[in-house]
């Protein structure tokens, strides 16, 4: 074989995209989204059974629940790869470099769709199946299909798919939704708005320059921040409300507010930024972004143990 030959040769290899290993399917359930919703889910299965809510259920909803979110994420990844491609950080997605191909992703999600219900049905109850599914079809259907591309509302109504996950926990212990559960649905949903617009604030370039409508490039970084101002007092009203109704004791309060101070002094950092006329950049929205995983991961924690030790 000539030199000649031999580069032909390892140009053509070179060019060839990659075979797939379970790395990139693991990409495609978007991991690191999923694990801030796994931690609901098992917060509310241990809430709604004051305690230990039994190895199998809790087994099989950690493992379900990857899998039904993680459809979601794969089903989203599909349909949003042509403006993946467009975007920096989403330019590498295994869709977008056909490294998993449309086609084989496309069965992936169905497989863990239909591997989801059948896990957390035996784990638990077809009640918190259904739930699971309705997860993925509101976050695809809803959310990705509809809303994202249409109006930047559309984190706050899609919002909806991400508030589920405590829905199907609290069904797999008890077999029903009560109040308490739905609390801890609505606290979820209004919390989204907070959580990722300050994402949104922090990549808002990218997103107006793929025509996706979210807020700082639709109404403007100052609105979009008294909309997270809002948000953020309506979420610490709600916080407080299963206190008033008796479902948790004066310790889940005292953590309940520290947490929300803390949420406040992020929020009126954002807010003092805006009012003085500065541009909001990734410095100024990374602190909110951050500690707004942490108030719901902590929040969900103290519920959990006050629900175990206190009530």
């Amino acid at each position: 074989m000539t030199t000649q030959d031999a580069a032909s040769r390892d140009a053509t290899q070179s060019s060839e995209p990659r075979r797939a290993t379970w790395r990139d399917y693991v990409t495609l359930t978007k991991p690191r989204v999923i694990s801030l919703l796994l931690l609901t889910t098992v917060g509310a299965m241990f809430i709604a059974a004051g305690g230990w809510p039994g190895f199998i259920p809790l087994i099989g909803l950690l493992v379900g629940g990857y899998m039904s979110a993680g459809a979601a994420g794969v089903f989203n990844m599909v349909y949003d790869r042509d403006i993946d491609q467009r975007m920096k950080r989403t330019s590498t997605r295994p869709v977008v470099t056909q490294v998993v191909s449309t086609r084989n992703a496309l069965l992936f999600g169905i497989a863990l769709t239909v591997g989801s219900f059948l896990v957390i049905w035996l784990a638990s109850n077809v009640l918190a199946a259904l739930l699971s599914w309705a997860g993925i079809a509101f976050y695809v259907i809803i959310y990705t299909m509809w809303l994202k591309r249409t109006t930047w509302q559309n984190i706050v109504i899609g919002g909806a798919a991400g508030a589920i996950p405590p829905l199907v926990g609290w069904a797999a212990v008890t077999g029903e939704l009560s109040l308490l559960a739905w609390l801890l649905f609505t606290l979820i949903f209004l919390w989204t708005p907070v959580h990722f617009w300050a994402l949104a604030l922090m990549i808002q370039d990218d997103y107006a320059a793929v025509g996706v409508p979210m807020a700082p490039a639709v109404i403007g970084e100052r609105a979009t921040v008294l909309q997270i101002v809002m948000y953020a007092i309506l979420t610490a009203v709600l916080t407080i409300i299963p206190f008033a109704l008796s479902e948790f004791s004066v310790a889940y309060l005292l953590a309940a507010v520290a947490l929300n101070v803390v949420l406040a002094l992020r929020v009126i950092g954002l807010w003092t930024q805006v009012q003085s006329g500065q541009h909001v950049d990734r410095q100024h929205a990374l602190p909110l972004y951050k500690y707004s995983m942490l108030y719901l991961a902590l929040l969900f924690l103290s519920m959990a143990i006050d629900r175990a030790l206190f009530v």
